[in-house]
């Protein structure tokens, strides 16, 4: 599994490898990444990133969780060219199901790549994976990652009170969902 390459137009979607962590510490070490997102710290400190990258590899291989590394694609199709993000599917075996998470870089936000990369993610999820259900959800406060989560099918389902807390602030979250019929549907391109 660790060779799985997802290719959309823009972009090229695989796993983290180590050398990508220079680019993770810099993306996801900006607190406006980190303060809109629900697991990322800040300060985001040295050697974070690699032991990530490590343990992502481990449950990418086991098949427990798929982290992808999100990278633009070259004009000439394949090659990789910029670290965009990571986008995610944390499995839950038992029930056939997922949580899908993700974080693009601050100077890419606003340029359709979650989007594109949340597509291709859930399309993998429910078509390669077989899932039946993928979970999503994001801070109230941060409304654009609900506007994605939107864009790719998924359904805006409730609201989890008080759920998280975030730099000593509990914090509400939205909860959003996409099960095998809804994409059927929907028909995700």
């Amino acid at each position: 599994m660790l060779s799985t390459r997802l290719v959309t137009r823009r972009l090229v979607l695989r796993p983290l490898l180590l050398r990508d962590a220079k680019d993770v510490q810099a993306l996801a070490g900006d607190i406006r990444v980190a303060d809109t997102t629900l697991l990322i710290p800040h300060p985001y400190a040295d050697g974070l990133a690699e032991q990530w990258i490590k343990r992502t590899r481990r449950t990418f291989k086991k098949g427990d969780s798929f982290a992808f590394a999100i990278l633009a694609r070259t004009d000439d199709g394949e090659a990789e060219e910029s670290f965009i993000g990571c986008m995610s599917l944390a499995i839950d075996k038992t029930h056939n199901a997922a949580e899908l998470g993700y974080w693009i870089g601050y100077p890419y936000w606003n340029q359709g790549f979650a989007t594109e990369a949340g597509r291709a993610v859930i399309r993998f999820g429910l078509e390669v994976l077989g899932l039946e259900r993928i979970a999503a959800t994001h801070l109230s406060r941060n409304p654009a990652s609900g506007c994605v989560m939107k864009k790719i099918g998924m359904m805006h389902v409730g609201r989890l009170r008080r759920s998280i807390q975030k730099n000593g602030v509990f914090e509400d979250r939205e909860l959003y969902e996409i099960i095998r019929s809804d994409y059927l549907g929907f028909n995700v391109p």
